[in-house]
């Protein structure tokens, strides 16, 4: 009486891994021999370049060039010595700018080389 009230209330319990109209969505089934393990648990997904990040990357780094470029020619006295009120700031700004953007193309470059230690992964995302 007990094994017969339990298969019944197996019968009734049904859930949605179990339907058989839902076997077959991109997932197989491990056969029951084995650990519990299959080889396509392990793989990695190919990375998925963070086109964003190494665009604003590059941003950064064009501007902060330029602007490292300008404050030193006030420094070096090739643009006048009138815009000196200028130079801190723009070497600070530019350095600013630099040095992230140099940082995120270069890791950027060595990923895409497919250099050991480097991946996009290593980009921060944008959503």
């Amino acid at each position: 009486m007990l094994l017969q009230n339990f298969t019944e209330h197996i019968k009734q319990f049904k859930m949605s891994r179990f339907r058989p109209r839902r076997q077959n969505n991109g997932y197989f089934q491990v056969p029951s021999d084995d650990s519990g393990f299959s080889d396509a648990q392990f793989d990695t997904p190919p990375p998925k370049i963070p086109w964003k990040a190494i665009t604003l990357a590059t941003f950064l780094f064009v501007v902060g060039t330029i602007l490292l470029l300008v404050g030193s020619l006030i420094v070096t006295g090739h643009i006048d010595t009138k815009y000196s009120d200028r130079l801190w700031p723009m070497i600070v700004l530019g350095g600013i700018m630099f040095l992230p953007g140099i940082y995120h193309i270069r890791i950027a470059y060595y990923a895409y080389k497919e250099y050991p230690g480097y991946s996009f992964a290593d980009i921060p995302e944008f959503d």
